[in-house]
């Protein structure tokens, strides 16, 4: 009975290390500011009237990524469902991950849904708005790119 109860605590240890090493590498790949995903804009605001901050006083963490919502309603679809609202490519710029596999910071009110999937787009200068770039293009030529480039920063 001891022998089996220190394998347990045993599996059971070496399962915790895997999973918050695995946190950390998924949140390693992330575009946080402050710490929290989106600028701070509510990901499922996107797909239900357009993009929306959060408040820091409805949150979620999903797998060590830290998710502002503007409502408990949004909140509680995320949960429900976090694959359906998190943005590609860790919510880096889609057109910097397509053209040359780049992290590159976004404007959270540039935005794209294309097959029930959010990509975001970086707008300052010296680059401008990255969203009319990647819309003189199929949607499906730069989203396989961009997906080639991504599988190398998640292995």
């Amino acid at each position: 009975m001891k022998t089996f109860i220190f394998c347990s605590s045993l599996l059971l240890s070496f399962q915790l290390a895997v999973f918050a090493d695995t946190q950390a590498q998924r949140k390693s790949h992330y575009n946080l500011n402050s710490a929290v995903a989106l600028g701070g804009y509510d990901p499922v605001a996107y797909f239900t009237g357009g993009a929306k901050k959060g408040s820091s006083k409805i949150k979620h963490a999903h797998d060590g990524v830290t998710y502002y919502f503007a409502s408990d309603s949004n909140r509680k679809k995320f949960i429900a469902s976090p694959d359906k609202y998190e943005a590609e490519y860790g919510g880096w710029c889609a057109y910097a991950m397509a053209v040359e596999g780049s992290k590159v910071r976004i404007n959270p009110q540039r935005y794209k849904i294309v097959g029930g999937k959010l990509y975001l787009f970086y707008d300052a200068f010296p680059g401008g708005n990255t969203l009319k770039k990647w819309n003189k293009k199929a949607d499906s030529s730069q989203i396989q790119a961009a997906d080639r480039y991504w599988s190398g920063y998640v292995k």
